[in-house]
């Protein structure tokens, strides 16, 4: 399969930061039911506005890619011709209807707070969608009695709560279907039409423990019915989708057709997760036969909820780093003895997939594009910066001092003289994992290595794609399990000659921030860090982020003093550029703050730089200007204090 765009490589101009501005990234693809074109999202960077500009692109065989309306999230009517999508609406995405034939989109919700993606259901007569239900006073006092009064890109929810609705197509009437103190997840039609399944949590201390289930909600009557709980403790379920068999194909109880619901969901809180069938009386896993974790998609962590072709179940999972689409043949039945097999992989990313009619449609990224359109393996589109020659990343293996094999990416331009200037650049999550694929959310990386710098990439233990143990390696030891697969990997490249260990340089995001701070106590061989959404201190982490006390709980099980930063920042000589959100609510800025106090009080060299009103991934689609900032600062910081001189 080739990379789109790229035949053959001809002398031309590396990337800029201003090419933020013209890279178009595809997302979000859907399969028109007679299987002959694709719908999807394509986002940009619009300069003027300052904005991300979404809009609703389609692309079929032989024929260029047309623009249709601007919105997200396009869903095809079973008959094809009515294409349902996402629109803003005075800053609230409403729910419009483009007619195919011919015409101009009619909108279809006026949902006070807005209205979620739209899912169609199977007589095309009704859509169902979930949104915000509430009262939304900005000066009344904000009242909590749990943990869950705020969210991360959402801000304090004022008792907010998110529930599903179904809209009539004809009359636009609308109905609520779920009511009370607990969010609903995306919902998923039955295919007789009359239930709606989804994931929540409803259990009364949801805020200090980890617990979701899937539940069905009678969708016919004109009120919120009460949801059927359908799957027990055992499992905890993050999503549910009604797939449908194709005609004639009985279901497990031979008494209808595709009356099945795939669940998405974990064994424990740190883990793989797994896909399930759900039978008459039990929760039954589907056997792939992988150690790999199912990716369902969510922002920067790229993937696609599952699908039926035929008989085969699709899903993706993460693999070295990279999220790939995988078939299972015999489809979704529980005990299954058939092993998935990998349907596209190698350096490619997923991140959507489609299917209609017999046909697939997936999105996917790779190492020179940003992502492009397929269809059966076809590349329908061609969104690849045309005219810029990128570096791509080289797969590494390194030796931890413990045996344990590590892989990373180097990004480096080979040509160039060695020993050279060395950034190690660490992923978050813990569990998120660099692969080979282009972003634009790291264009520094291009930059530098243009430069004359070498990019390290390391996968440590926690990232993903290396089977449960590797991914759970540093519960109750964050630091102090992954320390040394960073430093292991730069001491390789020192020793090789690519790397001058007098010109070294860390940074990261997220938890790549947090391993910012932490390998800035442990050694004084960086002379520059960048710390980004960073966390320095666990304790006070723990009760001001939205994810605190479920952090504290199942990720450092309660032992933060040793796996927190600030306890040993007092060894801290390293210059330090501090990068945040000011609305970060996952890493509150907080941690920031008290970073760069003291440092600052230490004399250290440190600056910190605050995005007004920008959330924690902000780096992935918050306003242009602060990611294009984000990049530069990087660059010069590195410059002042590791080379000495501007690119």
């Amino acid at each position: 399969m080739p990379w789109p765009g790229r035949a053959y490589r001809t002398v031309m101009p590396r990337l800029v930061l201003d090419d933020l501005y013209r890279i178009a990234v595809p997302s979000d693809p859907r399969l028109r039911p007679d299987g002959g074109a694709v719908a999807y999202t394509l986002t940009t960077a619009d300069r003027d506005s300052d904005q991300n500009q979404a809009e609703v692109w389609l692309a079929a065989p032989g024929s260029e890619p047309r623009r249709l309306a601007s919105g997200s999230a396009a869903r095809w009517s079973p008959d094809g011709r009515l294409l349902a999508f996402l629109r803003p609406v005075d800053g609230k995405g409403q729910i419009h209807l483009l007619p195919m034939e011919g015409g101009e989109p009619r909108r279809l919700t006026s949902a006070p707070l807005g209205a979620g993606a739209p899912v169609w259901s199977p007589d095309g007569g009704r859509i169902a969608y979930s949104g915000s239900y509430g009262d939304l006073d900005p000066h009344a006092p904000v009242v909590a009695d749990t943990l869950e009064y705020k969210a991360d890109g959402a801000g304090l929810l004022r008792g907010l709560t998110t529930h599903l609705f179904v809209v009539d197509v004809a009359t636009g009437d609308t109905v609520q279907v779920t009511e009370g103190g607990f969010h609903a997840g995306e919902p998923s039609w039955s295919p007789d039409g009359r239930r709606l399944a989804f994931a929540a949590s409803m259990a009364p201390d949801r805020d200090l423990v980890v617990e979701s289930a899937v539940y069905a909600v009678d969708a016919t009557g004109p009120a919120p019915g009460k949801p059927e709980r359908l799957t027990g403790p055992d499992v905890i379920c993050t999503g549910a989708w009604w797939l449908a068999a194709p005609d004639g194909a009985p279901d497990r109880d031979g008494q209808g057709q595709g009356d099945r619901l795939v669940v998405a969901g974990l064994r424990e809180a740190i883990g793989h997760t797994r896909l399930y069938t759900l039978g008459p009386d039990t929760l039954d896993e589907v056997e792939t036969g992988l150690d790999r974790n199912v990716m369902t998609g969510a922002p920067g962590y790229p993937g696609a909820v599952p699908a039926l072709l035929g008989d085969d179940l699709l899903f993706c999972a993460r693999d070295q780093g990279r999220t790939h689409l995988y078939r299972l043949p015999s489809g979704p039945a529980a005990g299954s003895a058939g092993k998935a097999e990998k349907i596209v992989g190698n350096d490619f990313t997923v991140s959507g997939v489609s299917v209609a009619a017999g046909r697939t449609a997936w999105v996917a990224s790779s190492p020179l594009s940003a992502g492009d359109v397929y269809l059966d393996g076809e590349p329908l589109t061609h969104h690849a910066l045309p005219d810029v020659d990128l570096f791509t990343p080289r797969l590494r293996t390194f030796t931890a001092p413990d045996g344990t094999t590590i892989e990373g990416f180097v990004l480096r331009d080979e040509t160039r003289a060695t020993p050279g200037p060395l950034l190690l650049d660490m992923h978050g999550g813990p569990h998120n994992a660099w692969s080979p694929a282009f972003d634009g959310a790291h264009l520094y990386h291009q930059r530098l290595v243009a430069s004359g710098w070498t990019v390290l990439l390391v996968n440590p233990r926690a990232s993903d794609g290396y089977g449960e143990d590797f991914f759970t390696a540093t519960v109750g030891a964050w630091g102090l399990a992954d320390e040394q697969d960073f430093l292991a990997a730069v001491d390789d490249l020192v020793a090789e000659g690519v790397a001058d260990p007098d010109r070294l340089a860390v940074a990261g995001y997220s938890y790549g921030g947090y391993m910012a701070c932490w390998l800035s106590t442990r050694t004084d061989r960086f002379k520059a860090a960048i710390p980004g959404g960073c966390v320095s201190d666990l304790a006070s982490m723990a009760g001001t982020s939205d994810f605190g006390s479920l952090i504290k709980a199942y990720e450092c099980r309660g032992d933060l003093q040793a796996q927190s930063p600030i306890a040993q920042v007092a060894r801290v000589t390293t210059p330090t550029l501090l990068l945040h959100g000011d609305s970060d609510d996952r890493c509150p800025v907080g941690q920031a703050e008290q970073w760069f106090a003291a440092l600052r009080e230490q004399g250290v060299p440190v600056r910190l730089v605050r995005y007004p009103d920008a959330s924690h991934l902000f780096i992935l689609n918050g306003r242009p200007s602060h990611r294009y900032d984000f990049n530069e600062r990087i660059i010069t910081w590195l410059e002042q204090w590791v080379t000495g001189s501007p690119s």
